[in-house]
């Protein structure tokens, strides 16, 4: 595998976050409904922003991190991509590594094996920033303290990996995007007729699978295995893939999450990253 180019990992980077608001995803912001006070137009933005920053050869993962949500929420004022920008910044900088005798799963995992404690500093400033919803107090690792604790940034996912997909994903070198996502999405593009419905089976697969982080910091476990239950309960509407006989089910599913507030923004998170993945793999969108 080479190198991509600045420009080519920033245009992936926009392309995914795009073909992710096409696809209905119940419970999250998408062209067929908006959602949590929010609509496509500030994702959009938002990815727009921090694209530059993710591509930029000359920034840490860390930097990555920071600026990119800097300018997203700058653009916004809200926290639209903090996980998508927290996935996908390591991946960006493994995708852009020079040594072609290594694929990008290997890339990624030096990279992430060699992070920082200056690379925690950054992305603890980051979520600062953001303050996704839910994120409460810790005894070891509380980024909201006014002192953050000096420890590497792999130091720090492994103490929330239990609690948060995204920490688990860096430990285990984004397993479930590799493993999980990746067959997902590749076999539901052979079946799915169209893109867009591809990547709705792939959300509803990781809305199955994985009880959703972003769920259980605001309403706790016991709601997300709920949401994580109800989605294997209408696997006959996603699996295979979904299609157009099943859409009006997965809108009501849609309407029933977003009626009781619950967003499985981590699950949306990872089906952005496992997009940026396939086109940093090269595969290609429909």
């Amino acid at each position: 595998m080479t190198a991509r180019t600045r420009e080519d990992i920033a245009q992936a980077f926009v392309a995914a976050c795009h073909a992710e608001l096409q696809a209905l995803k119940p419970g999250n912001v998408h062209i067929h409904a908006p959602g949590h006070g929010m609509d496509i137009s500030h994702f959009e933005k938002a990815a727009a922003a921090a694209a530059p920053f993710i591509a930029d050869p000359s920034l840490s993962v860390g930097k990555r991190i920071l600026q990119a949500t800097e300018a997203s929420f700058g653009a916004t004022g809200l926290n639209t991509n903090l996980g998508i920008v927290l996935l996908c910044a390591p991946l960006a900088k493994a995708a852009a590594e020079t040594d072609a005798s290594t694929g990008l799963r290997r890339r990624l995992a030096v990279i992430l094996g060699t992070l920082t404690k200056d690379d925690a500093d950054d992305a603890f400033a980051a979520i600062r920033i953001a303050n996704p919803a839910g994120l409460g107090k810790v005894d070891n690792g509380d980024v909201t303290a006014s002192a953050a604790p000096r420890m590497t940034l792999i130091e720090a996912m492994q103490l929330a990996r239990d609690r948060d997909r995204i920490a688990n994903a860096y430990v285990t070198a984004f397993e479930d995007i590799f493993d999980f996502a990746l067959p997902v999405l590749d076999q539901a593009r052979t079946s799915a007729a169209r893109e867009d419905l591809a990547v709705s089976t792939l959300h509803m697969a990781l809305l199955a699978e994985f009880p959703d982080s972003h769920i259980a910091r605001k309403y706790g476990p016991a709601k997300a295995l709920e949401v994580r239950d109800a989605a294997r309960k209408l696997a006959t509407a996603w699996s295979p893939a979904v299609t157009q006989k099943s859409f009006n089910t997965l809108k009501e599913f849609d309407l029933s999450l977003k009626s009781r507030g619950l967003n499985p923004g981590t699950t949306a998170d990872f089906v952005v990253a496992t997009l940026f993945t396939s086109l940093m793999s090269r595969r290609k969108l429909r």
